[in-house]
């Protein structure tokens, strides 16, 4: 699907699926047996033209969307919380409806241009045409451009395998998070020291032999109600519910994040009470600036102190899914 997604084709705004049918069929001309017939073929040929040009741009339109429904998976998900697939739905098939419509007119003006008695009568209904055929394109404006920005976000989906054992980084806000992620993997995500630094889902990988693992840093997580999180902190609980094998939860005991270890421990307990069995690696960040606690590894970004220990652990466990998943290489 993500392949598909990738290949969608620009959407042109109304005015200039019209520019683009008019300026074709402007270039039309055809010989015919004396004036009437000549006029009669050159606006058969145009009218033809510019109809059709129009019902084609739009079913490639129609053609290039996938078909999503609001199913139990990521990519719906994700694109209804980023889009909304009702609103996406709608206005794919208000273009159906025109492409459907300027069919319908096409074939009955020509039909009347064939029966057309004189010039005047076939200029006049050539222009009835071209006016019928833009009033329905103005029509679907707003669904034109509605689906040229969901295809403009769906475009930028990260490319996630949900076959691939993956490892979701969570945590407050300025935990470290993306640090952690340029560290471990491939992916360079934006740091920064202020909240929200994350504003979608960073996929990274970790090659290992001949394994590859999946890594995705999310955006900061807070302790609230689902229905209560924004949209940037609900892409977060979408790649905690429908991508994640392990967890990898970062509590920054400095409190340089923001938040009180009070409550990141509560976002902990939270987590571990909406994902039960998910093995959860509990990483204190920010060594270099706060003492380790007992039981859990402690790791600098900055410096680079205990990183390397925390990788091994991580695809150790990585492995341990690859086996189950029945996808580890030997």
């Amino acid at each position: 699907m993500l392949d598909q997604l990738r290949r969608m084709p620009t959407v042109l705004t109304a005015d200039e699926l019209m520019d683009k049918a008019f300026r074709r069929a402007s270039k039309i001309t055809k010989d015919g047996n004396g004036p009437l017939d000549t006029k009669k073929k050159t606006a058969l040929a145009k009218v033809t033209a510019s109809g059709d040009i129009v019902i084609s741009t739009l079913n490639s339109y129609l053609e290039a969307f996938p078909r999503l429904e609001k199913t139990e998976d990521f990519y719906p998900q994700l694109v209804d919380l980023l889009v909304g697939l009702d609103q996406l739905k709608k206005s794919l098939g208000a273009i159906n409806w025109a492409a459907y419509r300027i069919e319908k007119l096409k074939n009955g003006y020509l039909s009347m241009i064939r029966r057309a008695k004189n010039i005047e009568r076939v200029e006049s209904l050539r222009r009835g045409f071209y006016g019928r055929l833009s009033s329905v394109i103005n029509q679907i404006a707003p669904n034109l451009e509605a689906i040229n920005q969901a295809r403009d976000v769906m475009r930028q989906l990260p490319s996630i395998d949900p076959n691939v054992p993956t490892a979701v980084i969570a945590g407050f806000p300025n935990v470290g998070k993306s640090q952690l992620m340029a560290l471990l993997s491939n992916a360079t995500p934006t740091i920064a020291p202020y909240p929200f630094t994350t504003k979608g889902i960073i996929v990274g990988h970790i090659e290992y032999r001949w394994q590859k693992f999946q890594i995705i840093d999310t955006p900061g997580l807070l302790d609230r109600r689902l229905e209560e999180r924004n949209a940037i902190e609900r892409q977060a609980v979408l790649a905690l519910q429908y991508l994640m094998d392990i967890m990898v939860f970062l509590i920054d005991r400095s409190e340089t994040c923001g938040y009180p270890i009070d409550k990141q421990m509560a976002l902990l307990e939270s987590i571990r009470e909406g994902f039960p069995g998910v093995t959860i690696i509990e990483v204190e960040s920010k060594a270099d600036i706060s003492p380790p606690s007992e039981g859990r590894i402690s790791i600098s970004s900055l410096e680079g102190t205990g990183v390397e220990e925390f990788r091994e652990l991580l695809i150790a466990e990585l492995l341990k899914v690859a086996e189950r998943k029945g996808c580890a290489t030997t």
